[in-house]
Parts: C-alpha cells; sequence; structure tokens
C-alpha cells in the first residue's frame, strides 16, 4: 500500500469520526432550531388570538358605554319630565292652573271660585271684584269704569320717590364697584 492511500484512509477516517461526533450536535442544533421556529409561531397564533379577543373586548366596551350614556340620557328625561309633572300638580294645587280645568262654557259657573292672583285664596279675589279693584285679564282698568279714582298725586309723590331710591342704590352700587380691588 502506497502513501498515498494510507493517508486517504486516514483522512476519511478521521473525517468519519468527526461526522460521527458532529452528527448529534447539529442534530440537536436544528431541532433546537425547530423548538424555536415552532414556539416562536404558537406564540404569534396565540398573541394574535388574544388581541381580536381584546378587540373583540373593546368594541363590546365601546357598545356597552353608549348603552350606558342613552341610558344616563333617559334617566336624565325622566327626571326632567317628572319634575316637569311636579310643577304641574303644585301649580294646580295652588289654583295656578284652573283655566286647564275649566272650560269656555263653565266660566261663568266657576265665577268667584277662581284663585286669579295665585296666592291660593279667593277671598282677596272676591274683595277685590266687589270693590272694583280688580285688574280685570281682558286689560280694562275696572277702576276707570265703575268711577273709582285714587288719589293720582299721592301715586305720582309715590314713584317719585321710588325713583330716588332706585337712583341712590345705583350711585351707590357703582361707587362699591369701584373700590374693588382689580
Amino acid at each position: 500500500m502506497s502513501t498515498g492511500l494510507i493517508v486517504v484512509i486516514v483522512v476519511a477516517a478521521i473525517i468519519i469520526l468527526a461526522l460521527l461526533v458532529m452528527l448529534p450536535r447539529m442534530r440537536a442544533a436544528s431541532q433546537h432550531k425547530a423548538a424555536e421556529r415552532e414556539l416562536h409561531s404558537r406564540r404569534d397564533r396565540v398573541a394574535g388570538e388574544h388581541r381580536e379577543a381584546a378587540t373583540a373586548r373593546e368594541r363590546s366596551a365601546e357598545r356597552a358605554e353608549q348603552k350606558a350614556r342613552l341610558a344616563e340620557q333617559a334617566a336624565e328625561k325622566e327626571r326632567a319630565e317628572a319634575g316637569l309633572e311636579q310643577q304641574r300638580a303644585e301649580m294646580h294645587e295652588r289654583g295656578l292652573a284652573d283655566d286647564e280645568l275649566i272650560e269656555d262654557h263653565e266660566r261663568d259657573r266657576f265665577e268667584g271660585v277662581v284663585d286669579r292672583d295665585g296666592d291660593g285664596h279667593t277671598m282677596d279675589d272676591r274683595a277685590r271684584s266687589a270693590t272694583g279693584r280688580d285688574d280685570d285679564r281682558d286689560g280694562i282698568d275696572d277702576r276707570k269704569e265703575s268711577g273709582a279714582t285714587g288719589s293720582t298725586s299721592a301715586d305720582y309723590e309715590q314713584g317719585r320717590e321710588d325713583e330716588a331710591r332706585i337712583e341712590r342704590d345705583r350711585i351707590t352700587d357703582d361707587v362699591r364697584e369701584s373700590e374693588r380691588p382689580r
């Protein structure tokens, strides 16, 4: 055998030996990389599922919030309507809405019973109409028709005093306003 053949056999033996030693390591490395790829794909798939679930829940939460806003608005509307009904009830209790209860053809029947000034007492209304001092709602001054005269000079003087008092109050308010620190 020649030396060249021995060298080739030795080199072939070393290569086979190296392959036998390296092959399990290479196989383990390829299995490790395959496991990493599979784990990465599983992570991506599960993360995608969770994102889809999160998006669906977010949409559901937005719908629930919208329904809650609508329900809140409906509740506010109901409260406002309840308040309106309460005010209507108070108006009826105080006699301020008697015109809604009495039809036109019944007006004569309820004359003297209806509280015109809304103070809760019909006695004042009857007394005013008896003395001719009623402020009749048709715009006609009953005092002029009945010949009742008031003291116009006393009313004039009272009006002048009221105007002077209002002017003093306005001036006092202006002075106070100018004295405020800015």
